[in-house]
C-alpha cells in the first residue's frame, strides 16, 4: 500500500525490444503540482502511458490512491479519478465549444459533480466568449484551454498534462500557468509532463527530471533552479 495519490516504484517499460523506461521511481501527492521535465525522447510520455495503463509495463508497480493498478486497462484507471490531456489537444474541430464540454460531462468519484459547466466557464473566461465557435475556429491557445477545461468536465481528482505549453505564444503559457494554479485550489493535482523549465518553475512545488529512462534529479523547483549542473546536463538550460 502507497500513501501516495500516483506512484510509480521501479517501473520498467518497453517499445517492441526497445527498453525505455529504467526503473523509475515516481510519485505525486495529494493537493501537489509536480513537474516532469526532460528533454524529448527522454521517457516522460511513456511514464504517462504506463502509470495510465496506455502501455504494459514489463517491471514495477503503479498505485493509484494506495491501490494496485499496474498494467490496468486505462478505462480503470480512469474511474479512479485520473484524467489525462494528451499532447496534440484532441478537440473535436466539427463541434462548438459548448458541444466539446458538455459530451465529456461526467460524475466523478462518490458521484461528485464540482466541474458543472458553470463552474468551468467562469475558470476560462475565453471559452465564456467562445462559447458557440466550432472548435477549429479556435486558436492554439484556446484549444488547449477547452482540452483542460473539457477533462475537468470529468470532475477528476488528478489531472496530467502532457506538453501542454507547447507551440503556444508566451502570453498564452502565462495565462495557462494561471489556470493551473487556479485548478489547483478547486482541489485537484497536477502532474506536467513538460520540456519548459521556466513554465514549471511558474506552477509545480516539486519537480523530477528524467533522461533516457532513468530519474536523474527529485526534489523542489527551487532547488531545481539553484543547480545549474541539472539544468546544463538534463535540460538544455
Amino acid at each position: 500500500m502507497s500513501d501516495g495519490l500516483l506512484e510509480a516504484r521501479d517501473l520498467h517499460a518497453y517499445y517492441g525490444a526497445s527498453h525505455v523506461l529504467h526503473g523509475v521511481d515516481f510519485r505525486v501527492r495529494r493537493g501537489e503540482i509536480v513537474g516532469l521535465m526532460g528533454r524529448n525522447g527522454m521517457g516522460k510520455t511513456t511514464l504517462l502511458r504506463a502509470m495510465l495503463g496506455l502501455l504494459k509495463p514489463r517491471g514495477g508497480r503503479v498505485w493509484v490512491r494506495g491501490t494496485p493498478m499496474t498494467g490496468a486497462e486505462p478505462y480503470l484507471v480512469a474511474r479512479m479519478g485520473i484524467a489525462f490531456v494528451p499532447e496534440g489537444r484532441g478537440i473535436f474541430p466539427n463541434l462548438t465549444v459548448r458541444e466539446n464540454l458538455v459530451m465529456a460531462a461526467r460524475p466523478g468519484l462518490d458521484g461528485r459533480r464540482d466541474w458543472t459547466l458553470e463552474r468551468v466557464l467562469e475558470s476560462f473566461p475565453r471559452l465564456r466568449q467562445r462559447i458557440g465557435h466550432g472548435g477549429w475556429q479556435l486558436s492554439g491557445g484556446e484549444q488547449q484551454m477547452l482540452t483542460i477545461a473539457r477533462t475537468l468536465m470529468t470532475n477528476p481528482e488528478v489531472l496530467l498534462l502532457d506538453e501542454p505549453s507547447e507551440g503556444l505564444a508566451p502570453l498564452v503559457v502565462s495565462l495557462l500557468a494561471e489556470m493551473i494554479l487556479r485548478i489547483r485550489t478547486e482541489g485537484v493535482t497536477v502532474l506536467l509532463a513538460e520540456q519548459n523549465l521556466h513554465f514549471c518553475a511558474k506552477v509545480a512545488d516539486r519537480g523530477y527530471v528524467i533522461d533516457k529512462g532513468s530519474v536523474k534529479y527529485e526534489g523542489t523547483m527551487s532547488d531545481l533552479l539553484a543547480d545549474e549542473e541539472v539544468k546544463e546536463k538534463y535540460l538544455a538550460v
